[in-house]
């Protein structure tokens, strides 16, 4: 069953931070990850102003977990975290409906 990663940047906090993470979480990329949607023209009609939001699809939820924890995303992280405020949700699909 799919799972999706649901990343809602808040607040920019340091752009070069933020900067640095996006091209060290580019090279984070595993197979079987799909961006659905990635900082494009959003609306938000209920709760908090966003800046931005990614939607990730990954095979299951095992497989975002483990893109998530792998090295790689987490050695980019640390600059997310510096760079911007981010919630981030991870979601199980439907299956088959």
């Amino acid at each position: 069953m799919s799972a999706y990663a649901i990343m809602i940047r808040d607040k920019t906090k340091d752009a070069e931070e933020f900067a640095t993470y996006g091209k060290m979480a580019g090279a984070a990329r595993v197979e079987g990850l799909k961006a659905l949607a990635f900082y494009g023209k959003h609306e938000v009609v209920e709760g908090e102003p966003a800046e931005g939001v990614v939607i990730l699809e990954f095979p299951d939820m095992a497989a975002a977990k483990a893109w998530y924890d792998s090295p790689a995303y987490q050695a980019a992280l640390v600059h997310r975290l510096k760079g911007a405020d981010y919630r981030v949700i991870f979601v199980e699909g439907l299956g088959s409906v």
